[in-house]
């Protein structure tokens, strides 16, 4: 059985990683700052600390790691852009240097593949309608994206016939968040269904169990078709009023839509990369069993 390490495994994206690898068989360990609660997994899950320390030597938590999932995240609760908040040394200290001792360390180790979870915000403001492919140049104007494009710079420089590794772009991760949270539709719903208005937005989503198959993919994939690369993960683009309108077919509430959002414009990102190896996202049915279930 497969060894794999998932730091941020009790993280919003995280959980449904270490989730979709044990349904496949893979033996997960957790890393990160503290233990998972019990019953948190579906699973009783290893737990190794794991820090977003770059002066921590954290070598013995790869041992017997065959591979590594990075989706350790340092940031001010809620935030990811902006999450650095009043301390923007600190939060490029964890989130870059750290994460580069990581790579390091577990290539230092012996791991044979490493997969980073990076984000769409590393492609930086765009014009107008562009589709975001995987080999256009990056222009993060956000410390978050920066750290993140850096990260992704950093692995690929480590990478070898000996350390494979991927990262992955996502954007927009829902689903159920698992025990004890609130999902990331919580508060729009709550303001829909009391009446509040609701602006128009548009976005594109992807749900976490096809980010947590898109890793998977990376660690079964040919190495010759995945080292060193990138990907973007993305599914569907929607918006407030797509989604609410689900949200209202299911609790009939009374309540006016929002307006439609313009998405005209709106600069999605090109999957054709990743589904060349198979990968397929579950696209409105799979939003809108998602939002009935959350409703």
């Amino acid at each position: 059985m497969t060894r794999v390490l998932v730091s941020g495994g009790t993280g919003y994206a995280g959980r449904f990683i270490v989730e979709h690898l044990l349904a496949n068989g893979y033996k997960v360990t957790v890393g990160g700052r503290t233990a998972p609660a019990p019953g948190f997994f579906s699973k009783d899950v290893p737990f190794v600390p794991l820090t977003l320390d770059p002066d921590a030597d954290q070598i013995e938590a790869f041992d017997h790691i065959y591979y590594f999932v990075h989706a350790a995240f340092d940031h001010v609760p809620g935030k990811y852009r902006g999450g650095e908040g009043n301390d923007p040394d600190g939060f490029r200290r964890a989130n870059l240097d750290g994460s580069v001792r990581l790579f390091e360390t577990a290539r230092d180790a012996g791991v044979r593949r490493c997969v980073f979870l990076s984000s769409r915000s590393a492609y930086g403001p765009q014009p107008l309608g562009t589709l975001l492919a995987e080999d256009m140049h990056c222009k993060p104007d956000t410390l978050y994206g920066e750290v993140k494009l850096q990260a992704e710079r950093s692995l690929l420089s480590l990478c070898g016939h000996g350390f494979v590794t991927a990262s992955l772009r996502a954007t927009g991760i829902y689903g159920d968040p698992g025990p004890g949270r609130k999902h990331k539709w919580a508060c729009l719903f709550e303001d829909y269904l009391s009446g509040k208005p609701v602006s128009p937005r548009a976005g594109t989503e992807v749900h976490g169990e096809d980010v947590a198959r898109a890793v998977r993919l990376m660690l079964e994939a040919d190495a010759v078709r995945i080292n060193g690369e990138t990907f973007n993960v993305s599914d569907i683009l929607t918006d407030n009023r797509d989604i609410l309108s689900i949200l209202q077919r299911v609790t009939r509430c009374p309540h006016a839509l929002p307006a439609a959002a313009n998405s005209d414009s709106y600069n999605r990102m090109e999957t054709s990369k990743i589904e060349a190896l198979g990968w397929k996202p579950g696209g409105r049915d799979l939003l809108q069993r998602t939002i009935e279930q959350l409703a």
